[in-house]
């Protein structure tokens, strides 16, 4: 393994050195505050092997730092809303918690790097479609910290990311241009 650090500020800015210096054929991309669960690489390579027409791979998040009634409430999101429409459009990622070809980035351009937040994962999962099967799997978790839940609230922040995939899905944009940086 090897870290690489970006200049510049964002999350795409990021994301996209770690495209440009990755040397391996899938890369997987996790965020500062993730905690991979036992068996996760192993499961991207099972993914990869039995589907040849997979390019990206992704799963839900479990917030290990939030309060249990909104670990609840996260729960019920990813069972009601978020698979749901990941299976009603076709594509979904998660940005702290998923693996895609390195071709497939190469064929896209890599990431749009003038999205600063949100609806940058929903980008990369619709260009990503565009060239193969983009698959969100349920069972594919990574635990990560809720502080923008605690910060933003549960309710609000569903409601950010929600209208974000839809705009990115339908208009290939986020409606939200700026974002608070929690740490």
């Amino acid at each position: 393994m090897r870290v690489v650090r970006e200049k510049e500020k964002g999350i795409t800015k990021a994301r996209q050195r770690g495209f440009i210096e990755a040397k391996s054929d899938i890369i997987a991309y996790i965020d500062a505050d993730t905690r991979m669960p036992d068996g996760w690489v192993e499961t991207i390579l099972q993914e990869f092997i039995k589907n040849q027409k997979l390019v990206c791979l992704s799963g839900p998040y479990i917030y290990y730092d939030i309060p249990k009634w909104q670990q609840f409430l996260v729960k019920v999101y990813w069972r009601v809303l978020a698979y749901p429409s990941y299976l009603l459009i076709g594509y979904m990622a998660i940005g702290g918690n998923f693996t895609i070809k390195k071709d497939t980035l190469e064929k896209m351009g890599g990431f749009n790097t003038s999205i600063e937040f949100y609806g940058e994962d929903t980008d990369i999962a619709r260009r990503a479609h565009r060239l193969g099967k983009v698959k969100f799997k349920p069972d594919f978790l990574m635990y990560t910290s809720g502080r923008r839940l605690s910060d933003q609230g549960v309710f609000k922040t569903a409601i950010i990311y929600i209208i974000n995939f839809f705009s990115e899905a339908i208009i290939h944009k986020p409606i939200t241009k700026s974002y608070k940086d929690i740490r």
